[in-house]
């Protein structure tokens, strides 16, 4: 039994210095709380070739705060997944640099009502969205305003709705390829330009590329859009 002890004993102590060794080694932190959560486990993760990748995860049984460590290169979109007893997952995007990011939420609104402390990339990708949910609260109001033609087939009025949702999309067209280029030297623009602005006049993709400091051009997301427009100038 003395013996049996020992071994336990020898094992809990490897499993700590290999968790130590972890977590001096990471250079990026995410800490968080979730208000709420008795059980569960959080993961941090990021995209793959082809699939999500878990960097790191914890278990939370009483706990609401959590911490996970992971090593960056370079600026990245990464996710705070929550995957709760029921079988529900649920989802934070969120920009990260090396360092510490806070992330603080609840259980009952754990993915629409969240704060976020860290990366500069984070607080410019925080003032794009704020400006985008203006638009797209208006474009609901827009939505509900074209069924109540559609049932009164008022074509008139439903034709004016939809030139007016037209000018919508090509106001937040604008806006982020103005937003993109004016923050040239952020990874949030190359990131904006494939993800937000993909649809857009190519002419202005472009721009977008070029504008660039050569810094965020040799990024992840500044090689990717240049690898985009890449293959879509090999296509034409």
């Amino acid at each position: 039994m003395i013996k049996l002890n020992k071994v336990l004993s020898l094992i809990i102590l490897v499993a700590l210095a290999v968790s130590c060794s972890k977590d001096k080694d990471a250079n990026f932190t995410l800490k968080g709380s979730i208000k709420g959560l008795k059980k569960g486990v959080v993961y941090l993760q990021k995209d793959g070739d082809s699939s999500i990748v878990d960097l790191d995860s914890m278990s939370i049984t009483g706990e609401s705060e959590f911490t996970l460590h992971t090593n960056l290169e370079e600026p990245i979109l990464l996710y705070l997944k929550l995957f709760k007893n029921d079988g529900e997952e649920n989802y934070i995007p969120f920009f990260a640099d090396k360092g510490v990011t806070e992330i603080t939420t609840t259980l009952k609104s754990f993915n629409y009502d969240y704060e976020i402390k860290g990366s500069k990339q984070q607080s410019l990708l925080e003032e794009y969205l704020e400006v985008m949910s203006r638009y797209n609260d208006r474009n609901l109001d827009i939505i509900e305003a074209s069924f109540m033609a559609q049932n009164k087939n008022d074509s008139i009025t439903l034709d004016s709705l939809n030139k007016v949702a037209d000018n919508i999309i090509k106001r937040k067209y604008a806006y982020t390829i103005q937003y993109a280029i004016n923050n040239n030297d952020s990874e949030i623009a190359p990131y904006l330009a494939l993800y937000e602005a993909r649809n857009a006049n190519p002419v202005y993709i472009d721009s977008i590329y070029n504008n660039l400091s050569p810094k965020v051009k040799n990024s992840l997301y500044g090689k990717k859009l240049g690898e985009t427009i890449a293959i879509r100038n090999s296509a034409e």
